[in-house]
């Protein structure tokens, strides 16, 4: 009941954080909803291939859209459009009609 009055031992609990993967940075990174550019992915994160990250997310399912001008190109992130939609449930669902 009272062991821990007479236990003399030091016990040192030594948490360490784990490491975040580079997707997950990147994922944070556009959760900000700010543009992101190619350049700040390529130094920041040591990214080969932002463009490859890009992606992938997408294929995870974030909306990211590109944004080429003469400066170079940035990326955000948004909502999908109702085409965007729409062109997905055809794709899955096929040409269904509302029928009452």
């Amino acid at each position: 009941m009272f062991k821990f009055l007479f236990n003399n031992k030091q016990e040192e609990n030594v948490m360490a954080k784990a490491k975040t993967s580079k997707t997950t940075k990147v994922r944070n990174l556009f959760s900000t909803g700010n543009s992101v550019t190619w350049k700040t992915l390529r130094s920041k994160f040591d990214l080969r291939s932002p463009a490859s990250m890009v992606g992938k997310l997408r294929n995870e399912g974030m909306m990211i859209y590109e944004n080429r001008t003469s400066a170079g190109v940035s990326y955000r992130v948004g909502s999908p459009s109702k085409a965007v939609i729409a062109a997905g449930q055809a794709a899955l669902f096929g040409a269904q009609g509302y029928s009452a």
